[in-house]
């Protein structure tokens, strides 16, 4: 574990950054209409802000092969560091044909609105099968992850991204902390430990890590329910929201 001045490190030592200046925002939008576009799902989107804000560190973009394969078959980036899911921008031959390595993409939320830029350094095809069996351990499409990679295009978009600008939670703002802001938070309360829990079902941990728990004590449980194109429907945040409002 290394030593970090908020605590501990970042996974692999370094809390990226990927949200656009001012004056890269600028730029990147007075090319709008000339750059190449790819539209992103929920899924892919959510991708794209995790990494922008460090919440996928050390990663700066979608994977390249050379990341990419270890992950599948070791759960390891190429310079060793654990990881276990593949984090991929996915499309279909069609819309990779005509994009050029090396170039800027422009990338669009599921509404069409203009939200981050692709530094295309790579593209590459990938075998579904065995991405699927390697990280879920089947390839039974009624698994949902397993559905999600079978469902998704054919060919593999690489390379750094940059967010155009982090927007609020539409219905839970003052709960969306971002990596840099959770560290500050936790450096400036004193707290010297945090028990994290991400969870689909912000009831399961309460019991368990409760008993880990004492009056006065300065370990303090943080709660991350999964959302975004993991999880579909608002309840999970809605739980949370209860639950920090009747017991924190």
């Amino acid at each position: 574990m290394t030593l970090h001045k908020d605590g501990i490190a970042p996974h692999g030592g370094t809390l990226i950054d990927r949200l656009a200046s001012p004056d890269q925002q600028a730029q990147f939008l007075g090319q709008a209409d000339t750059l190449p576009r790819v539209s992103l799902d929920e899924r892919a989107f959510s991708d794209l802000v995790m990494i922008a804000i460090g919440g996928f560190s050390p990663l700066n973009g979608f994977m390249k092969k050379a990341d990419y394969d270890p992950v599948v078959t070791d759960m390891r980036l190429a310079n060793g560091l654990p990881w276990a899911i593949p984090v991929t921008l996915s499309v279909s031959e069609t819309i990779a044909a005509p994009l050029q390595e090396g170039s800027l993409v422009r990338l669009d939320d599921p509404s069409g609105r203009f939200v981050g830029v692709l530094e295309l350094e790579e593209k590459y095809t990938y075998d579904k099968t065995r991405e699927a069996v390697n990280v879920y351990r089947t390839d039974d499409e009624n698994h949902p992850g397993v559905k999600v990679v079978y469902d998704q295009g054919d060919v593999n978009l690489a390379g750094p991204v940059w967010l155009l600008q982090r927007d609020p939670h539409p219905l839970f703002p003052a709960y969306q902390i971002d990596p840099a802001a959770s560290r500050a938070m936790f450096r400036d309360r004193n707290w010297t430990t945090v028990v994290g829990f991400q969870t689909r079902n912000p009831h399961t941990p309460r019991p368990r890590i409760h008993p880990e728990m004492r009056p006065g004590d300065r370990r303090r449980a943080v709660f991350a329910p999964a959302g975004g194109g993991y999880q579909v429907g608002r309840y999970p945040r809605r739980c949370a929201h209860a639950l920090l409002r009747n017991h924190a």
